[in-house]
């Protein structure tokens, strides 16, 4: 049959994340809940349902050894999904932020992108049952204007929106332009996890 299928959206996942590392990873990340009020304060004003580092602490690497290691980690996937992507580099890409994040039951996070990035991604510290998985977005959704829906049997790149699961010690990776929410945390406990962006 004569159909090429163009214009690819690469997503990444892998489980990297050891038990050692996840359980320190969760220490810290509570601590920071703790004592980090100027975090605390931006959730609150900003309706996050739980707590994140995203607008407060903007060295978490530096700051604690298990942070410190993640970040080795990831610099090792993203190389990889890079590369995957075919990316034609001056040079290597470096990690530009990370924020940890602490969604209690019911929080959720909108429809997003992350400007002025190339790649960018989340790592599951904590995910108990019912938490919200990722949804990914056509990026080609704004212009489908009056394109039929798809049929159940429908491949996964033909889809409007792809729904990936998390799971702890898990990385997921993709291109910042990516718009992408993270559904509703149905279940019990706190949902810990890390995200980043790089460039």
């Amino acid at each position: 049959m004569p159909v090429r299928t163009l214009f690819a959206t690469n997503f990444y996942e892998a489980d990297i994340g050891t038990p050692d590392l996840l359980e320190e990873l969760e220490e810290s990340s509570r601590l920071f809940a703790e004592e980090d009020g100027a975090g605390r304060r931006w959730s609150r004003e900003h309706g996050y349902k739980g707590y994140t580092s995203y607008a407060s602490l903007g060295d978490l690497p530096e700051r604690d050894p298990a942070f410190h290691g993640l970040k080795r980690l990831l610099d090792k996937e993203v190389k990889a999904f890079a590369k995957a992507c075919h990316f034609d580099l001056a040079k290597p890409l470096k990690l530009d932020s990370l924020w940890v994040n602490i969604l209690k039951p019911g929080g959720t996070h909108s429809g997003h992108i992350h400007p002025h990035s190339i790649v960018s991604g989340t790592f599951y510290v904590a995910v108990p049952p019912g938490s919200g998985v990722l949804k990914l977005e056509d990026p080609r959704l704004a212009m489908l204007m009056a394109a039929p829906g798809r049929t159940d049997d429908a491949p996964e790149h033909l889809l409007p929106f792809v729904y990936a699961e998390p799971a702890a010690g898990r990385v997921f990776l993709w291109e910042s332009w990516l718009r992408h929410e993270v559904m509703p945390h149905s279940g019990k406990g706190e949902r810990i996890s890390i995200s980043f962006n790089y460039r």
